[in-house]
């Protein structure tokens, strides 16, 4: 580069260069002028200079200095210009090239977060760094995390490692966890399995140790609720009568957020903790650390526990040890007697080993016998609250005793059998010796609809039971028994009065039954039949041609088979054609085939209905398509939800051609209602229940306009119960909808959302937020046990960018896949969080392709709706 530097002319040394030219051209001119003369033979003088000028050509030969000299300036400098230029374009290049490589080496180094493009730059390798950049970034955050969990993981596993006593584990544990997740209070709570109470082992605070004694029941209060549902609780909104966190620095001050974890190990509930924050939000890696950190802590409890147990144990040995040796004396002293007593005792011993022994394996067989009895047996107190039932209920019901105690056993009955089994309870309380029975339905774990019949004795004065005894018995077999029974006993009257022709023949083709009715389609008596081959029978080659036909197939592979046959048949004096549909079923007697039974079933007026059904049914395709149109022209069109909000999506695929999933909004004032319902069921009944839900929820939110999204549930919920009359005692409807609701006032930059079983997921500064709705849908029976809560109201301040997501079940419960399993939320959320930068438009491409995808070969199961708004 320096070379090339060297042969660039500056512009001094050009002018210089042209008058050392132009002298040069001045000598040359002299030398022509001499030659001039001398070829002229004039005396040389000065005169004979002016003298020779007398000739024009010597005064172009004169101008040759000056045109030299220019030429070769304006030569050699069209040079060095052209050369400048090409040594500012290397420089150029060089530059990039090192800056490049600058970059490349920083990268290579590992230093991501140092500024190392302009970002005024815009060209392709610039565009290529941007991407690796960022990429690279996103890599190091995530194993950031992944190194900050373990890192987590390992400190508080080496304090597991260190205490044996639970109060000072829970202790340091939660110290290390408070000062690792950066809280300010927590709290460890011990599950007592006999007592069914969570009890405060610990707690910690701004660095302190806080003695708080509390005590939750199971489903009380927010601890009990954890415990209770088995899963996390993450709130931002704080209940008025939480403590406070107190420090000499900021005095009282309420949390802005709690988070409350199960500490579970092999699906057996250890204790639970809670942790507390001024900060406005607990990061969600923190949570994710905390849940995977909670079965290693119940573990670790767990085995604690055991050792706890296994220490008492030894510590009642060693004082008897103890006893033993300070004894050691006396009973030396007393050998002889000791002696006999021993073997006294030794023979109460075996007697007592032998009657243990005994009892243990009566023990045993009276859990084989109720484990496998044939009834369940339940025990009620006088509230009607189960408080025993036999293990053999698992295998009668399906359920656990457990999930029975939690209220299967009235959850799964029909309103009507439940009020017939709380009616059988009451009036063995009051008539204490008198027995009832009851038969009622009942759904299993399975799904399957089963008969039960059950008796009630009163022993609530029985001190070993009090309470009323229940015993359960499965009669779905007997039952059915007792139907078939009534079907074998109406067969053989139904086959003689049967309306179809039934015909008995063995494999050789004689003819072994016929019942009455053949007579009227063949023309001859059974009593003429019976007994004898095809052969020797006269009547319709089609048919004998099908009788032989089928014996010939069945000898070679004997199933079942159907065949239509038009079989001429006389009615009086007229011939007219019958349409027969024959099934032949093979008769096996030790896997051989012994006779055939040919059921023929005149389908003549049946095909006549199915050629009116195929019309009804054309015109019943017709009302959907016009019932299609309907629907569409009442939900909104897809257009204004994009001119209100501009950069959104909405994802709409029907199962049927109607649906019961439908897009909802609605202007009000200076907000914005925008909803994704479910409706129960799809096609007809979905969109009928669709049509009410659409016109409710309209109603609702004009009548009150005011109104926050939970109150608007709220509203809904009893106006849908009031429509389908499912507040009233005999009512047996349980449709109702799922929804998800949004509040939105795009001036303030604030979104309200309620949800019934449905949730809302916020995407903002690269985290991914999930507003879990209530766990209840809109519309239902009510329960009779269980008190109903408003619609929670969640109110959410937006920045710009941020984006959300809501969406019917449709999506996430479709099967597909390459195991045939349900897409889940999982795969919803991953593709949201992959995706960051995702517009609204490639979203709702990247969610449309990947439904499709993960559906094909499997049968779409239900209607899918996916709303997304950027804002």
């Amino acid at each position: 580069m320096t070379n090339n530097k060297n042969h660039i002319i500056n512009k001094k040394d050009l002018l210089e260069r042209s008058l050392y030219v132009f002298g040069a051209s001045v000598v040359l001119l002299i030398l022509i002028w001499v030659l001039e003369i001398i070829l002229k033979k004039i005396p040389f003088s000065i005169s004979s200079i002016f003298q020779i000028h007398k000739d024009i050509s010597i005064w172009i030969v004169d101008t040759l200095p000056f045109l030299i000299s220019v030429f070769y300036y304006i030569t050699i400098k069209r040079d060095s210009d052209a050369k400048t230029k090409l040594y500012k374009e290397a420089e150029l290049r060089n530059s990039l090239l090192n800056k490049y490589t600058e970059i490349a080496e920083r990268l290579g180094s590992g230093d991501y977060e140092t500024p190392i493009i302009d970002e005024e730059e815009n060209n392709e390798l610039v565009s290529s760094f941007k991407y690796l950049l960022g990429y690279l970034r996103a890599t190091r955050r995530k194993e950031n995390d992944q190194t900050w969990v373990s890192e987590g993981k390992e400190l508080i596993s080496r304090i597991l490692r260190l205490y044996n006593n639970i109060e000072e584990l829970s202790f340091n544990v939660l110290k290390s966890i408070s000062d690792y997740i950066n809280v300010e209070q927590g709290a460890f709570y011990v599950f007592n399995e006999n007592t069914e109470i969570l009890s405060c082992s610990s707690t910690y605070a701004y660095n302190r140790r806080k003695y708080i004694n509390e005590e939750f029941k199971l489903g009380h209060g927010l601890v009990g609720q954890c415990a209770f549902e088995k899963d996390f609780i993450y709130r931002t909104e704080i209940p008025k009568d939480y403590i406070s966190i107190s420090s000499g620095i900021l005095g009282d001050q309420k949390p802005s957020s709690i988070l409350l974890v199960p500490l579970i190990s092999n699906e057996k509930l250890m204790g639970v903790m809670e942790f507390a924050t001024i900060s406005e939000k607990i990061p969600k890696l923190s949570i994710q650390f905390l849940l995977e950190l909670g079965e290693i802590i119940a573990r670790t409890i767990y085995n604690l526990k055991l050792n706890q147990q296994t220490e008492l144990l030894l510590f009642e040995s060693r004082e008897l040890t103890e006893e033993l040796r300070k004894n050691e004396k006396i009973l030396v002293e007393n050998a002889d007697i000791m002696e006999k007593t021993q073997l006294e005792l030794k023979k109460s011993n075996e007697k007592l080993e032998a009657q243990v022994s005994e009892a243990e394996n009566a023990r045993g067989k009276l859990h084989w016998l109720l484990e496998n009895a044939s009834e369940v047996i339940s025990i009620y107190n006088k509230d009607l609250q189960m408080t025993y039932v036999s293990p053999s209920v698992k295998k009668i019901l399906g359920y656990s005793p457990e999930e029975m105690m939690l209220g299967k056993d009235f959850e799964r009955l029909t309103r009507d059998g439940a009020l017939a089994y709380k009616k059988l309870i009451e009036e063995t309380i009051e008539k204490k010796y008198v027995s009832r029975t009851i038969t009622y339905s009942y759904v299993s774990k399975e799904g399957d609809t089963i008969f039960l019949e059950s008796s009630a004795r009163n022993f609530l004065e029985d001190p070993s039971i009090k309470g009323i005894i229940i015993n359960t018995s499965d009669i779905t077999e007997k039952i059915r028994a007792e139907k078939e029974e009534r079907l074998k006993t109406r067969m053989q009257s139904l086959s003689e009065n049967s309306l179809d022709l039934i015909i008995r023949l063995s494999t050789n083709g004689r003819f072994h039954y016929l019942n009455p009715v053949v007579e009227d389609y063949i023309g001859i008596s059974a009593e003429n039949m019976v007994n004898k081959n095809l052969s020797e029978i006269n009547f319709s080659e089609l048919l004998k041609e099908y009788f032989e036909n089928s014996l010939q197939e069945m000898k070679i592979k004997a199933q079942k088979t159907n065949s239509e046959i038009n079989l001429p048949v006389r009615m009086g004096e007229k011939l007219t054609e019958r349409i027969i549909s024959f099934d032949a079923i093979p008769e096996l007697t030790q896997n051989e085939l012994e006779t055939i039974l040919f059921v023929g079933h005149d389908i003549t007026e049946a095909k006549r209905i199915e050629k009116e059904i195929q019309i009804k049914n054309d015109k019943i395709e017709d009302s959907i398509n016009y019932a299609e149109k309907i629907q569409k022209a009442l939900l909104p069109e897809i257009g204004l939800i994009k001119e209100n909000f501009p950069r959104s999506f909405v994802f709409y695929k029907p199962r049927d051609i109607i649906s019961g999933d439908f897009p909802w909004f609605m202007p009000q004032n200076e907000n914005l209602l925008i909803a994704a319902a479910d409706c129960t069921g799809h096609g007809v009944p979905g969109a009928l229940l669709s049509f009410i839900a659409f016109f409710l929820l309209k109603d609702v939110a004009t009548q009150n306009p005011n109104s926050s999204a939970g109150e608007i549930c709220d509203s809904l919920h009893e106006n849908f119960r009031t429509t389908l009359k499912q507040n009233t005692a005999f009512s047996d409807t349980r449709d109702g909808l799922d929804i998800a609701l949004c509040k939105i006032n795009p001036e303030k930059m604030q979104l309200e959302f309620a949800g019934a079983h449905r949730p809302l997921l916020l995407l903002s500064d690269g985290e991914l937020t999930e507003f879990k709705g209530n766990r209840k849908a809109i519309g239902g029976i009510e329960l009779l046990k269980k008190t109903e809560e408003k619609f929670e109201n969640y109110k959410i301040n937006l920045k710009k960018g941020d984006k959300v997501f809501f969406f019917t079940d449709g999506l996430t419960d479709q099967l597909g896949g390459p195991y045939g399993r349900k897409y889940s939320p999982n795969r919803l959320r991953n593709n949201i969080l992959e995706n960051p930068g995702y517009t609204m438009q490639q979203y709702n491409e990247l969610f449309e392709s990947d439904f499709n995808m993960w559906q094909k070969g499997f049968k779409q199961l239900d209607d899918v709706l996916m709303i997304g708004l950027e804002f």
